[in-house]
């Protein structure tokens, strides 16, 4: 559960690109760093490089050139702040973000956590974050997110879930997500999809399915399924295509039989 905590982003002043506040909006003094020693060592620099600064950029720099500084600043008020610290410090450090209040942070731990300490997060209250996770699981820890409401989430479950799992995804409302199970669900079980209402679900079935099944597309209302029976049925059931309302099926009837020992 995350806990309620004030939302610090909403106390941040718009400011102009080029300037050096801090995330309340004040000016950013290095007279009041505790830093001395980066400074002196080239490790931070005003406007580039700064922890103290709002912009998550030069914050990134402050950390990529300072490392083992990151654990000091996972409770920092600014969320910002907080995020690049994660995504610098000590993995076992990391679990105490787990509740952190803002999705940022969260995302960023689920990023960089093992795989085992983050199952928890498939249930998380923010897309980005179980996004984050679909994309790191495998195999059955990926089945609760593959029923996520959420689209997104649940096309990033797809594109990593054995084929095993895509049944569970068979009949999704999006017809992205039923394209990516048709691709590569069993052979003996796209048969089902022959019937799905986008035509280019049954598209990909016509082109997988075994041939002597395709008589179940013959008749289909798209011209390019219809097209693409007419290429792999087998000849003995081509006939059934040789009065196709559309000529360009008619003709790969025509030339299939003129090839393959047709009439």
């Amino acid at each position: 559960m995350v806990e309620a905590r004030e939302e610090t982003r909403l106390r941040i002043v718009p400011v102009d690109e080029d300037e050096t506040v801090d995330w309340l909006g004040n000016p950013i003094s290095c007279k009041d760093c505790p830093h001395d020693e980066n400074r002196a060592a080239g490790l931070c620099e005003f406007g580039r490089s700064c922890v103290n600064d709002r912009r998550g950029k030069r914050i990134d720099r402050f950390f990529a050139a300072n490392p083992l500084q990151a654990d000091r600043y996972l409770g920092h008020p600014y969320f910002e702040v907080r995020t690049l610290a994660a995504k610098w410090a000590s993995l076992f450090r990391l679990p105490a973000l787990m509740n952190d209040p803002e999705s940022d942070v969260r995302a960023m731990v689920a990023l960089r956590l093992p795989k085992a300490r983050i199952r928890g997060f498939a249930k998380d209250p923010d897309r980005r974050v179980r996004m984050t996770v679909a994309r790191r699981l495998d195999g059955d820890d990926l089945a609760p997110l593959l029923a996520d409401p959420d689209y997104g989430v649940r096309m990033a479950a797809a594109l990593r879930a054995p084929p095993a799992l895509l049944v569970r995804v068979m009949h999704d409302d999006d017809a992205e997500i039923r394209r990516e199970a048709a691709r590569r669900l069993d052979e003996r079980l796209i048969w089902s999809l022959a019937d799905d209402d986008d035509p280019s679900v049954r598209m990909i079935v016509a082109e997988r399915i075994k041939p002597e099944r395709l008589r179940l597309l013959v008749h289909d209302p798209d011209l390019r399924v219809r097209f693409m029976v007419a290429e792999r049925i087998p000849l003995a059931d081509l006939d059934l295509l040789a009065e196709d309302p559309d000529e360009v099926v008619r003709e790969v009837v025509a030339e299939r039989w003129k090839t393959e020992g047709g009439l």
